[in-house]
């Protein structure tokens, strides 16, 4: 049986859609292009909203042969973020990154709030719409912003390096729903050494929020990060570079 015109002209369409909707996937300046010690555009540190505490350093280094970034944690908080325009990214993107945790926080659980920190982190920034919160959410999204001065994201979701939980565990930040974590490492046995990650940024994100944000918002950002703040600990760890591609 032939497939009737209107199928074909709506198999069409969908696909016209879904390429009019869905830009090149954005570059991320990678950290091995840098030049001396200054941090490549436009990447740039961020502390916590309205917080005076020490922020987590960003150093740029040789290791093997390649300029990476190290990551300091002490008693401390930041990440390092890289700004994007709001691009919606293709099906299929994939975020690639690899990093070496060398000391981790022995003190830190994710699951509570006094106890809240990341030895490691590399995190996806949606320009989620904030008119699909609650209320109470929208409230506090946006004391948050007029805290920072910055264009928090509705939606995060961080790649972490844990202690404990199973790689691939999905939970929420201690202290937002804003955020979701999902587990890429765990434990101590790869301490050391480098250890690479492909990640899918829509399926992720459906697995992730799915439930309250049906389709893939904008990615306006993306961030590496580590905080010892809640334990008083001290990490150290590093990531080469960060990259979108199909």
């Amino acid at each position: 049986m032939r497939p009737s015109r209107f199928w074909i002209t709506t198999g069409l369409l969908t696909i016209w859609a879904a390429s009019a909707v869905a830009e090149p996937v954005p570059a991320l300046t990678p950290f091995s292009s840098a030049t001396g010690n200054k941090m490549p555009a436009p990447w740039h540190a961020v502390g916590l909203p309205g917080s005076h505490k020490p922020l987590s350093r960003f150093d740029l280094v040789q290791v093997d042969g390649r300029t990476v970034l190290r990551v300091l944690a002490d008693h401390s908080y930041a990440n390092l973020v890289h700004d994007l325009p709001d691009v919606v990214v293709p099906p299929g993107t994939q975020l690639r990154w690899r990093w070496r945790l060398d000391q981790p926080l022995p003190g830190a659980d994710l699951r509570q709030r006094e106890t809240d920190d990341t030895s490691l982190k590399v995190c996806l920034l949606f320009n989620a719409p904030g008119e699909q919160l609650g209320a109470l959410e929208q409230g506090l999204l946006g004391v948050a912003r007029a805290l920072s001065g910055e264009k928090l994201p509705a939606a995060t979701i961080c790649y972490v390096w844990d202690n404990t939980l199973p790689a691939g565990t999905l939970l929420s930040n201690a202290f937002t729903a804003r955020i979701r974590m999902i587990v890429a490492d765990s434990g101590g046995k790869a301490l050391g050494h480098w250890v690479s990650h492909q990640q899918d940024v829509a399926a992720d994100f459906r697995r992730a929020f799915g439930h309250e944000f049906p389709a893939l918002p904008p990615l306006m950002g993306v961030a590496v990060g580590a905080d010892a703040d809640n334990t008083g600990g001290h990490s150290v760890g590093y990531v080469g570079d960060v990259t979108l591609t199909p």
